[in-house]
C-alpha cells in the first residue's frame, strides 16, 4: 500500500509541469488525496466493512470534490488532474497509468446489479468533462476527447470524440498527435469536435504543418540527390577536360 502511495505522488511530476515539490503534491493536490482515501476505503470494502468504506468515500468527496465508490478498482500510477467533479462508479475498473481530468464520469446505464460501469485498460487518457457510460471497455492507450460521451467500446490506441463518441481516423489522428507533441500542444486529450470552430481551426493548422513537414522532407531528399548528381557530373567532366592537369600532362607526353 505504501508503494502505491509513493507512486501516486511521484507520477504527478511526470504529468503535471506545475508540480514542484513532494510536500506540495502531498498537501495541495486533491487528486492525490482522493486516491489515498480510496485505497483505504476500498480495503475496508473488501473486508466487508461496507458502511465504513462508504462513509470514508463520502468524506473524500466532501474534501476533494472527487467521488470514488469504494467498490471501484483502481490500478497503479493513476493520475487525476484537478479532479473537481470526477465520478467513478462501483464496478468501474481503471488500469495502470491512466489519466483522468476534471469533470470525468465513469458511470452506469442500468439499475441492475452486476457489472455496469466502464473498464479502462492501461494508459488510457480521459479528457475534461468526458462521460464514459456503461459496462464498456476502453482499450489500452486509447484517448477520449474532452466532453465526449462514450457508450461503446473503444479499441486500443484509438481516439474517440464527439457526442455520441466516434473513432477518429487512426493515421490522421496519429499524425496530428505527433505534430501537436512537437509544438507542445497535447493537453486535456482535446478531440476533433466538429461543432467547435476553434478545434477545427487548430486541427487544420496541425494538418497544414504536417503537410509542410512532408514537403520539406521531400525537397531535402531531392536536393540531396541533385547535389550528388552535380558532384558526379563534375568528376566526369573533369576527366574529359583537356584543360585539366591530367590532360595537359598527357599532351606534353605526346609532344615528347
Amino acid at each position: 500500500m505504501f508503494n502505491h502511495i509513493k507512486e501516486d505522488i511521484s507520477i504527478v511530476f511526470e504529468r503535471d509541469p506545475a508540480a514542484r515539490t513532494h510536500w506540495e503534491v502531498l498537501t495541495t493536490y486533491p487528486g492525490v488525496h482522493a486516491l489515498l482515501m480510496h485505497r483505504l476505503s476500498h480495503w475496508l470494502w473488501k473486508k466487508n466493512f461496507f458502511w465504513l468504506g462508504r462513509f470514508l468515500s463520502h468524506l473524500g468527496r466532501w474534501l476533494t470534490g472527487i467521488e470514488i465508490h469504494p467498490g471501484a478498482t483502481i490500478g497503479r500510477r493513476v493520475f487525476i488532474d484537478h479532479g473537481m467533479g470526477v465520478v467513478i462508479g462501483e464496478t468501474a475498473v481503471i488500469g495502470d497509468d491512466c489519466t483522468l481530468y476534471h469533470g470525468v464520469t465513469l458511470g452506469g446505464t442500468s439499475w441492475n446489479k452486476g457489472k455496469r460501469h466502464p473498464t479502462l485498460e492501461a494508459g488510457v487518457v480521459i479528457g475534461a468533462g468526458a462521460k464514459v457510460l456503461g459496462p464498456i471497455t476502453i482499450g489500452e492507450g486509447a484517448k477520449i476527447g474532452s466532453n465526449a460521451v462514450v457508450v461503446k467500446d473503444v479499441p486500443a490506441n484509438a481516439t474517440a470524440v464527439g457526442i455520441p463518441a466516434r473513432i477518429l481516423e487512426e493515421e490522421k489522428s496519429r499524425q496530428r498527435e505527433e505534430t501537436a507533441h512537437k509544438i507542445g500542444f497535447a493537453a486535456y486529450a482535446v478531440g476533433n469536435d466538429e461543432n467547435d470552430p476553434m478545434i477545427k481551426a487548430i486541427h487544420s493548422l496541425l494538418d497544414h504543418a504536417t503537410k509542410q513537414d512532408q514537403a520539406i522532407l521531400g525537397l531535402q531528399e531531392q536536393l540531396a540527390r541533385l547535389n550528388m548528381a552535380i558532384e558526379t557530373d563534375a568528376e566526369v567532366g573533369e576527366a574529359f577536360d583537356v584543360q585539366s592537369a591530367p590532360g595537359k600532362s598527357a599532351k606534353k607526353q605526346e609532344q615528347k
